[in-house]
């Protein structure tokens, strides 16, 4: 049985999806039932239940977007780094491996080789450039914290997308907004990070920090031709002159924009579809406006 953190938001209710489909035993730990922010209660939890794994897909992304999180830092430094850092020291204590949901929001641009950024990389848009959001900050010091941590998966999450419209769906978010920045990415579909993670402990590959993209980088003008030629929103699509200018109208904050390598997952044994073609499918089987 699996112990799953955050069920209830965008992500962990992709974990839940994927685990009754697959079959797989699972208990939706919710802070409203069991505070598993407090060490000792989380201890004395998993050593009644004595789960196989846990997940923790609990964190603090603000809403709409991450400019929210300039404004409630307390509640994001929390979920984001010192969160972890008590499921990680909880883990250990009985004895039990994890998998942390983060991030390749910490890093910006492509490496200097024109490459995408391993795992090998240190992030670099985090609070010790001073350059991020906080939001990034903060997920780049939750990784800071757990990445030392034995028995352990750290799971890097971008941008991600699935045939289902929602506020958090990167498809449907470039959908509605009435401008668009243009950027190169590696994103994430949704089923496939979660499928892939899962299967990280399932298959037991190593422990260890993995970027779950599909493989790939794609600009935003590159999603919005396969958004048009699908049909599935048809509007005149407008894009700010440069970052700057985004800035000045839609952002608060500095976002990531940034390329990463996601050949280490491949090599464990675990691929995703190549970018386009996961766009082209969600695109295909697109539910909702």
């Amino acid at each position: 049985m699996i112990y799953l953190l955050g069920g209830s938001g965008f992500v962990g209710e992709a974990f839940q999806n994927t685990m009754k489909r697959q079959g797989i035993a699972y208990k939706n730990l919710k802070r409203s039932d069991l505070d598993y922010t407090d060490t000792g209660t989380l201890i004395e939890a998993l050593k009644a239940d004595k789960p196989d794994f846990v997940i923790n897909a609990a964190g603090y992304t603000g809403k709409p977007n991450v400019d929210a999180c300039e404004l409630d830092k307390a509640n994001c430094l929390f979920g984001n780094a010192i969160l972890p850092g008590r499921i990680a020291d909880a883990c250990e204590a009985v004895g039990i491996s994890w998998g942390h949901v983060s991030s390749g929001c910490i890093y910006t641009g492509e490496r200097a080789d024109g490459a995408g950024f391993t795992e090998e990389d240190a992030p670099n848009f985090t609070f010790r450039q001073n350059n991020c959001s906080f939001y990034s900050g903060s997920k780049a010091l939750g990784e800071e914290i757990i990445s030392s941590r034995d028995n352990c998966y750290i799971w890097r999450l971008r941008i991600p997308f699935n045939e289902v419209a929602s506020p958090r769906n990167y498809l449907s978010k470039l959908m509605n907004y009435d401008s668009l920045l243009e950027a190169k990415n590696s994103i994430s579909q949704l089923d496939e990070f979660v499928s892939a993670c899962l299967d990280s402990w399932l298959k037991r590959v190593p422990y260890g920090i993995y970027n779950v993209t599909n493989p790939g980088a794609i600009t935003t003008r590159e999603v919005v031709e396969l958004i048009l030629a699908s049909g599935v929103r048809t509007k005149d699509y407008k894009f700010f002159e440069d970052e700057s200018q985004f800035m000045q109208i839609a952002a608060k904050t500095p976002r990531s924009n940034c390329v990463m390598d996601s050949s280490k997952l491949a090599i464990a044994g675990i691929e995703l579809s190549p970018v386009r073609e996961a766009i082209k499918t969600a695109l295909k089987n697109w539910r909702g406006r």
